[in-house]
């Protein structure tokens, strides 16, 4: 089962900040939860009824010593209780400096609501808020996908001006999934007041219908622009529907095809050179980054894809194998903006281009099911290319060595198999005849 630290690549220890609306403070617990031992605290307010959701609830005043904290189950640490407001106060950042410190030396996860949204599933940023620690490394930020196709306003969404403003639309009209990702995507929405170098992560949540999940993973492309990932998920019910994170597409084009005795990368494949329909091929299934890994005859099959929208790698050291050429296309590939935010690599062969923009749809979309860490096509009882390698792998993707390529990992990771229905994908070219029945088949979009 997808679980939300999964979903979150919540690797190792962090410190984690939760802004905005429609489930925060259960998804903060929820994550507390799955990493417990755990610490829980709050930058701006938590309501009194919200606290029992903890193991254990300490208050610390300002200016006293820090309490004793046990290191087990969930602990929450908040100030004073406002009796006005039934709401408990934040801790001063002084104080959450010296609980990060002390999270930091017991290994304990330190999970921190920095703002709040009067449980609304809507909410723009006031001008004090979110009040973010600068030390945090990870900002996850939420909105309620039960707001959309409702009026702009405060029923359904806290400080309706500011979301007005930011969206560009008028209190009283719908509120539709581009206004949220928009408001989102502004400076000043979602994205406010994330210290640099954090990750970025949108979580949709109450996806409760089909018709949510749809304008959830609708909004991917958009928010992927900004945000390392988009999570579409269900909390009350405990369901992570989709996690969606750009995927590269890696073309192997640096062989020298002996056997056929000139570049079958540069083959003619109905106008195009073979190379160049590869790159097409991924840059229409939405891949990001495109790389292709050039070396016996880079001249020439860089000039067959200069013009599109690819990154040039070239392998020095191809004569090794195609394992070479493994660690020279996965990034990151500095200073692509993307670079460090890739989720997976699908591998794609120069060879190969009557590969489909479909099957690498395919790929990505069970990827963002599950992250599973490989993902293959199975035709009839055959493996078929290409695979697709979640970002876990990457590190012994990093060590292989030789001509064996990928698939020394399927020893080492379980795979998932998605059932295909095409042949195609278990054929390449290695000789003359090859070729031409290659040519035989005709296009396929």
């Amino acid at each position: 089962m997808l679980t939300l630290a999964k979903a979150l690549r919540v690797s190792g220890v962090q410190s984690i900040a939760l802004v905005g609306a429609g489930g925060k403070t259960t998804a903060l617990f929820k994550l507390a939860r799955e990493l417990a031992p755990a610490l829980v605290t709050i930058s701006t307010h938590l309501g009194a009824w919200q606290t029992s959701r903890a193991d254990m609830h300490l208050i610390w005043q300002a200016g006293q010593p820090m309490p004793e904290i046990p290191a087990q189950g969930i602990t929450l640490i908040t100030g004073s209780l406002q009796k006005e407001s039934n709401r408990y106060s934040g801790l001063t950042p002084e104080q959450l400096e010296h609980l990060h410190q002390f999270a930091k030396f017991h290994d304990l996860p330190l999970i921190i609501e920095a703002d709040g949204s009067r449980q609304k599933p809507l909410k723009a940023p006031a001008e004090h808020e979110p009040a973010i620690p600068q030390f945090v490394k990870l900002v996850v930020s939420v909105a309620g996908l039960s707001g959309l196709n409702q009026p702009l306003g405060e029923e359904t969404v806290h400080r309706a001006d500011q979301f007005e403003a930011l969206s560009g639309i008028q209190i009283g009209e719908n509120v539709s999934a581009a206004d949220l990702a928009r408001v989102l995507n502004q400076p000043e929405g979602g994205l406010k007041n994330i210290p640099t170098g954090a990750r970025k992560v949108a979580l949709l949540n109450q996806a409760d219908t089909p018709e949510l999940q749809s304008l959830g993973g609708g909004m991917a492309k958009t928010l992927l622009k900004n945000y390392d990932s988009l999570l579409v998920a269900s909390l009350e019910q405990d369901k992570i529907h989709a996690v969606f994170e750009p995927a590269a597409g890696i073309i192997l084009a640096a062989g020298e095809s002996s056997r056929y005795g000139k570049p079958k990368q540069l083959l003619d494949f109905h106008g195009q050179p073979f190379v160049r329909v590869v790159a097409k091929t991924a840059l229409a299934a939405g891949l990001a980054p495109v790389v292709v890994v050039s070396g016996a005859n880079a001249e020439e099959v860089e000039a067959a894809v200069q013009d599109l929208d690819v990154v040039i790698v070239q392998n020095a050291e191809w004569q090794e194998g195609q394992a070479s050429s493994i660690r020279a296309g996965l990034p990151p590939h500095p200073p692509l903006p993307s670079a460090g935010r890739v989720g997976a690599a699908i591998f794609l062969l120069a060879d190969q281009p009557q590969v489909t923009r479909h099957v690498l749809e395919a790929l990505k979309s069970r990827h963002a099911e599950g992250l599973f860490p490989i993902i293959a096509p199975l035709i009839a009882d055959r493996r078929g290319n290409p695979v697709l390698f979640d970002r876990v792998t990457f590190p012994d993707l990093l060590k292989l060595s030789g001509d064996i390529g990928g698939r020394a990992l399927f020893r080492e990771y379980p795979v998932e198999y998605i059932p295909w229905h095409d042949e195609h994908l278990l054929f390449d070219v290695d000789n003359v005849d090859d070729y031409r029945k290659l040519l035989a088949w005709g296009v396929e979009d």
